[in-house]
């Protein structure tokens, strides 16, 4: 378990990074993160390197006991690198050269970017092979899928598809492109998406893009952990992650690394309209089931963010530790906070840190310092523990992606869907994974898989063997509607699922903004928006129904059973408090644990190895609660507080 920072010894002057080192040794930090935008002070000259300067910081922080995390430069390439090779800038999506001066603006695609990537990483991995100091390596930074539409990106995509397809006939009848006369008669009329209206183009060929933008990425970061490891042999391998709107695959992108990592940079300002999810544990939970296992937190929320965006509120006292406890909660074994000192030159100076441009040692970097205090002491049980739950929630990047392109109603997104079961089955006092659909199912009780919007083969067996073999699965609406190639299927929805879901939809109401309301069997009544599937049953049967409109006393809600498990399916989109309820009805009769009693905003996570286990309590509000679970005394807990009780194994 370990506390670090991310650190730029080329931003400051080399007088300041021992006493820097020094404090941070005085503070508990045991590891920082270098050099990840570092290529034009690695490479000042084409084929000229310099790593003088970095073997100086990495020198000063090995001597004080403090690991490294070396990042590959290769989101920020030199000015000279695109003034000889242009063809490594990013195009955008009208097929212009981006404005270079900002980061992330290289090309993965381009045969000069990847010439030069290997070429740097190649130096720095021979450099620090034997580096004892150098723990882990980080592969760029935040890498987003390759939507880039340069002459290179264009080929490959284009060779993508004739590799996928064969012929351009398959290609056109996949597509449908006779749709508004878009067949094509030849290779060269495909192009990577143009333009600003791209929710007019065809849904099966977007698809199609973003999956082969997401492998683009994927290649980047295998041949970079390839160099790697060719020269670094006991070191692990990650790439930091956050959530956008070109994110890739992350379980292809994490496949071939040690571990998954996460920026984290939740709200300072927590709603207080108690409808609204506010917890960041979501994000965590899914960075957990990336690889299935603990993960590392690359950036983490320091003060006010402040760039592209107008300064965001400043971080309410205990939250900078207590964010940082949550995510040790939730399987975290390194925190590093984002970043040690405030930039006072740059985009970023506005981005804070935990040392202000004042330079003094103010109230977030004593709230820092509280939190490697805890976890250097109090917080050590925990190392080699994990998180082994029994109910699973499934993403996937096809159905996200699906989404972007074809918003289904007002309102209507799929990361809310899953936000709401998620937050459902964690106010419950519940544990619960996030993992790939794709992902072996055998060690959950209970699945929960929304908006199955793309069903794959791969997908409609991986759940049909899991009720079969007597799992709890719930489904919802806007399953069942396409299959992997982005065509709708000719069926009553939900399509391939509605055998085992014992009903199919008749009709449907998008109904965005607007407002439904439904009844359950025990008298409980739920508002409901966005959408509303209309059921027709058949061996099903409805847990709840319509109570307005002209489908009023249609279900809504329904249970079935099928071979030897069994298939709720929820038809619409409920208020919060709906999730809570029904999810504690589904768990009913499972040996899924359940801490019950919670306040709402307090979460509890079971961190556990062969011999032991223990309870982790967060308050993820800003105000105090009282915490009553049975076996347990009451106590206290104070606004971002984590406290941890031992538990019998």
């Amino acid at each position: 378990m370990k506390v670090g920072v991310v650190y730029y010894p080329e931003h400051w002057d080399s007088e300041l990074w021992e006493k820097d080192a020094d404090l941070m040794v005085e503070t508990g930090v045991k590891v920082v993160r270098l050099a990840e935008f570092a290529w034009s002070r690695l490479e000042p000259v084409e084929g000229q390197y310099n790593f003088t300067w970095l073997d100086k910081a990495v020198d000063i922080f090995a001597q004080r006991g403090i690991e490294v995390i070396l990042g590959t430069p290769t989101n920020c390439p030199p000015l000279w690198l695109y003034e000889k090779y242009p063809d490594a800038i990013l195009c955008d999506e009208h097929g212009n050269r981006v404005n270079i001066g900002v980061r992330g603006h290289r090309c993965y695609n381009s045969p000069s970017l990847i010439k030069k990537t290997i070429q740097i990483v190649t130096e720095m991995a021979k450099h620090y092979n034997d580096n004892k100091a150098v723990v882990s390596w980080q592969i760029d930074n935040e890498l987003e899928a390759n939507h880039c539409t340069c002459p290179a990106c264009t080929d490959k995509f284009r060779n993508w598809l004739k590799k996928k397809y064969t012929t351009l006939e398959k290609l056109n009848d996949t597509y449908g492109n006779v749709m508004w006369s878009g067949e094509y008669s030849d290779w060269s009329q495909i192009t990577p998406p143009l333009g600003d209206r791209q929710n007019w183009l065809n849904p099966s060929y977007l698809l199609d893009y973003y999956r082969y933008a997401s492998e683009s990425m994927v290649e980047f970061v295998k041949l970079q952990a390839d160099i790697i490891r060719s020269y670094c042999e006991d070191v692990t391998i990650t790439t930091n992650m956050y959530l956008g709107d070109m994110t890739p695959d992350f379980y292809k992108t994490f496949e071939d690394l040690s571990y998954a990592s996460y920026d984290n940079y939740p709200v300072a300002v927590i709603p207080e309209d108690h409808a609204e999810i506010y917890s960041h544990a979501f994000h965590l939970d899914l960075t957990r089931g990336i690889k299935r296992k603990n993960f590392c937190i690359m950036e983490q929320l320091s003060g006010a963010p402040g760039c592209w965006m107008p300064i965001r509120r400043t971080p309410r006292p205990n939250m900078i530790k207590g964010y940082s406890l949550q995510a040790f909660a939730r399987g975290a074994d390194c925190v590093l906070h984002f970043r040690w000192r405030t930039a006072t030159k740059g985009a970023e100076m506005f981005w804070h840190g935990i040392l202000d441009h004042n330079n003094k040692l103010g109230r977030r970097y004593e709230e820092f310092r509280s939190l490697c205090d805890t976890v250097n002491e109090e917080l050590q049980m925990l190392e080699g523990t994990t998180i082994r739950n029994k109910v699973a929630l499934l993403f996937s990047h096809e159905q996200d992606n699906a989404f972007k392109f074809q918003q289904q109603a007002d309102g209507f997104h799929y990361y809310n869907q899953l936000k709401l079961f998620h937050d459902g089955v964690t106010r419950l006092g519940a544990g619960i994974d996030i993992i790939n659909i794709t992902d072996n199912l055998d060690q959950y009780e209970v699945v929960i898989a929304p908006t199955v919007y793309v069903a794959s083969k791969e997908i409609v067996d991986n759940l049909t063997k899991y009720v079969d073999n007597g799992g709890k699965l719930i489904l919802t609406n806007r399953s069942g509607v396409k299959d992997e190639t982005g065509a709708c299927i000719m069926e009553y929805l939900p399509g391939p699922f509605a055998s085992y879901v014992g009903a199919v939809v008749e009709e449907y109401d998008a109904l965005g903004n607007d407002t439904n309301r439904i009844r359950l069997k025990n008298g409980k009544t739920y508002r409901c928006n966005q959408w509303a599937d209309i059921m027709q049953l058949d061996t099903a049967q409805s847990i709840g129904t319509y109570m307005e409109d002209f489908y009023k006393g249609k279900s809504a809600v329904t249970k079935n059973t099928f071979g030897d498990g069994e298939v709720y399916y929820v038809g619409t989109i409920l208020e919060r408090d709906f999730y809570r309820d029904f999810m504690n009805e589904v768990l009913e009769g499972t040996t899924v644990e359940v801490f019950s009693g919670l306040p709402d905003g307090v979460e509890v996570s079971v961190r556990e190895d062969d011999s032991s286990r223990y309870l982790l309590i967060f308050n993820n509000t800003n105000h105090a609660q009282e915490v009553n679970l049975t076996n347990f005394k009451s106590s206290t807990l104070y606004p971002f507080d984590l406290k941890v009780l031992p538990l019998k194994s």
